[in-house]
C-alpha cells in the first residue's frame, strides 16, 4: 500500500475506499519510522498534517472533491509557506517564517492537497548531492551510503522509500531530474515560465523552475496541472501559455510515427557502461513501440556546463545579497559595527559551496570581467537554444541520459566541486534552452536506478508526457521500489 502511485490513491479516496486522514496517518508513520535513516524530511508537523486532512475529509463530504483532494505531498525546503518554517536547509535562514505561502503552494491547497513537510535540500538548491545542507547529508533509499542527487534530494528520497507519495523539488540545472534518476522515480521539469516562481528563494531567477517528483508520468501530469499558470504577480510567468491537456497526454501507449532524436554528444567516452546500456535498451523499446530513432547532433552541449556555472552563480550573488542580517535572517552576535555585522553574518550563515558561488558570480560580473565571462556565456546560451530548435526540425522529442552515472558514494565527491558539477552535465543544457524535460526510471546501473530523459520544445509538455507514458506502460522500471524500505526490488547493498 505505502508505494502506491498517486493516481491510484485518489481512486482509492474517490472510492471511498479510505480518507485523507488515513492516508495521512499512514504516512506519518512512515515517516517517524524511516526518517532518521534518510534524514529525507527537515520539518514536520504531525498535528498540522492531520488538521490539513480532517478538513480535506470535512470539505469532500459536503462538496464535490478538488484535483488533489486529499492527497499528501511534501515541499522543498525552498518554497515559501505560512505553516512553519522555511530554511532553504541553510543556516543563514535558520527558523525564519516567510509571510505569505508560494504561489505554488497557494495552487497545492486551493486543489486540496495535503502538505506533509520540508525536504532536505542542498543549501539554496546549490549541489548536486544532498550533501551541503545544514541539516546534514541525505540519503539515497537504494543504498543508504550513496547520494540521492540534489537539489532536490530529500524529495527524491522521500518518495522512492514512499513516506510521500509526491513531492515538488525545483530544477536550475537539473535538480529533480537528475535526483528523480537516482532515486528510480520520475520527475518534471516545465518550461520556464510555465510554473510561477514567486515565493521560490530564488538561486538563478532566469533559470529556477518548480515541478513534480513522483512515481509514476501521470503522478506528475496531475501535480503540474494543478500549479501550472499564469501569474500576474511573477514577471516570468508567462500570459496565455499554450495550453496542454495534462491527463490526456498520459493515455498513449505506443510511439508510432513519432521520431526521437539521439544526440551523439551525449554517449561520449567516461559514461557508466552500464548506464549507457541501460539507455541504448530503452531505445530500443521505443522501436518495438513503433518510433523512429534518429541521429542528431547538439553541438554547443560541450559548453553547458562552463555556460551555466557562470550564469547561475553570478545571478546568485545579486538574489543572495539580500541576505545581509538587516531585515531576517542570521545575525552575528555583537558586531563592531555594519560591516562587521555583514561580513560575520555572512560568513557564519552560508556554506562553503554558496560562498564559493557567491564568490565566482561576483568576480564574473565584476568590472573588467561581465564582458568577458557572463555576456559570452549569454552568447552561449543562445547557441545552444539555437541547437535545440535546428535538432526539433527533425525530430519530435529528444531521448538521453538523464545522468552519465549511477548515484555515487556520499564524500565521494565533496572536495572536488567540478567533478560534482559534472554530474548535471546532461541536463544543464535544457534550463539554459527554458526547454521542458522528463526523467523516468529505465534500468538499474550496479544495481541502482538509472534515468531516461526526454526533452522537448517549449510548450510541448504533451510530447514529453506521452513519449513517457508509452514507454512506461511498456515497461516494469516504474513498479521497482527498494527492499530495504518494504518495496520488492533489491539495491546496491
Amino acid at each position: 500500500m505505502s508505494f502506491t502511485s498517486l493516481s491510484k490513491l485518489k481512486a482509492q479516496l474517490d472510492n471511498g475506499e479510505t480518507t485523507a486522514k488515513e492516508l495521512a496517518t499512514r504516512y506519518l508513520d512512515r515517516i517517524a519510522a524511516h526518517n532518521d535513516e534518510l534524514n529525507a524530511f527537515v520539518d514536520i508537523d504531525p498535528a498540522h498534517v492531520l488538521e490539513q486532512a480532517e478538513a480535506s475529509d470535512a470539505y469532500r463530504s459536503k462538496h464535490e472533491a478538488r484535483a488533489l483532494e486529499g492527497l499528501p505531498i511534501a515541499v522543498k525546503d525552498i518554497f515559501c509557506t505560512q505553516d512553519g518554517p522555511t530554511q532553504c536547509c541553510s543556516n543563514i535562514l535558520k527558523d525564519f517564517h516567510a509571510p505569505y505561502d508560494a504561489h505554488v503552494i497557494t495552487r497545492l491547497k486551493e486543489a486540496g492537497a495535503v502538505l506533509v513537510g520540508k525536504t532536505n535540500m542542498d543549501e539554496f538548491a546549490m549541489g548536486s548531492s544532498t550533501e551541503t545542507s545544514a541539516f546534514g547529508p541525505c540519503r539515497n533509499p537504494w543504498d543508504t551510503d550513496r547520494i540521492p542527487g540534489g537539489s532536490s534530494g530529500g524529495s527524491a528520497a522521500a518518495v522512492a522509500a514512499a513516506l510521500t507519495p509526491a513531492a515538488l523539488g525545483t530544477d536550475t540545472g537539473g535538480s529533480i531530474r537528475q535526483p528523480a534518476s537516482v532515486c528510480g522515480i520520475t520527475g518534471l521539469k516545465p518550461t520556464y515560465g510555465r510554473v510561477s516562481r514567486r515565493g521560490i528563494i530564488a538561486f538563478a531567477s532566469s533559470l529556477d523552475q518548480a515541478g513534480p517528483m513522483t512515481r509514476t508520468v501521470r503522478d506528475a501530469a496531475m501535480i503540474t496541472a494543478a500549479i501550472a499558470g499564469h501569474d500576474p504577480m511573477d514577471s516570468t510567468s508567462v500570459m496565455n501559455a499554450p495550453q496542454v491537456d495534462w491527463l490526456g497526454a498520459c493515455d498513449k501507449t505506443n510511439m508510432k510515427g513519432l521520431k526521437i532524436g539521439k544526440p551523439k554528444e551525449y554517449f561520449v567516452d567516461g559514461m557508466d557502461i552500464e548506464v549507457r546500456t541501460c539507455i541504448e535498451k530503452a531505445l530500443e523499446k521505443c522501436k518495438e513501440l513503433g518510433a523512429e530513432i534518429v541521429d542528431i547532433s547538439l553541438p554547443h552541449t560541450e559548453s553547458a556546463v562552463a555556460a551555466y556555472y557562470v550564469i547561475a552563480p553570478s545571478e546568485a550573488s545579486a538574489n543572495l545579497s539580500r541576505y545581509d542580517a538587516v531585515r531576517f535572517g542570521h545575525r552575528c552576535d555583537e558586531p563592531e559595527d555594519l560591516l562587521d555585522m555583514y561580513t560575520r553574518s555572512r560568513d557564519e550563515g552560508f556554506g562553503a559551496e554558496v560562498k564559493r558561488r557567491i564568490l565566482t558570480g561576483a568576480f564574473a560580473l565584476s568590472s573588467g570581467y561581465y564582458d568577458a565571462y557572463y555576456i559570452k556565456a549569454q552568447q552561449v546560451r543562445t547557441l545552444i537554444r539555437k541547437d535545440f530548435l535546428d535538432a526539433f526540425e527533425k525530430v519530435d522529442v529528444i531521448a538521453t541520459p538523464t545522468s552519465p552515472i549511477a548515484a555515487f558514494r556520499i564524500g565521494e565527491k565533496t572536495d572536488d566541486p567540478l567533478t560534482m558539477y559534472l554530474s548535471d552535465i546532461f541536463t544543464i543544457a535544457v534550463n539554459l534552452a527554458g526547454l521542458p524535460g522528463l526523467s523516468q526510471p529505465c534500468g538499474f546501473a550496479h544495481d541502482l536506478p538509472v534515468g531516461l530523459q526526454w526533452i522537448t520544445p517549449a510548450w510541448c509538455e504533451d510530447r514529453l508526457l506521452s513519449a513517457a507514458s508509452a514507454y512506461e506502460t511498456a515497461t516494469d522500471w516504474s513498479n521497482k521500489t527498494p527492499a530495504t524500505f518494504g518495496g520488492n526490488t533489491g539495491g546496491a547493498k
